[in-house]
């Protein structure tokens, strides 16, 4: 750490804005795509996760000792 310049922070800096800017340009570009292809999405996710917590009832109950 103690050969970290400022010309690195400075690097860092615009690194770091430049990259979240390319980011949401993309994200923002893409996203009618995103919702055509990929737009039942949140119900896959709610399934797994009511099915994970099933799964945890079911240990639970048969498993308590």
């Amino acid at each position: 750490m103690e050969n970290i310049t400022t010309g690195h922070w400075i690097f860092a800096a615009i690194f770091m804005v430049a990259f979240v800017s390319f980011l949401v340009w993309s994200y923002r570009k893409d996203s009618a795509m995103h919702k055509l292809y990929y737009g039942k999405g949140a119900r896959v996710l709610l399934v797994v996760v009511v099915l994970i917590f099933v799964l945890f009832i079911v240990k639970q109950l048969l498993f308590h000792n």
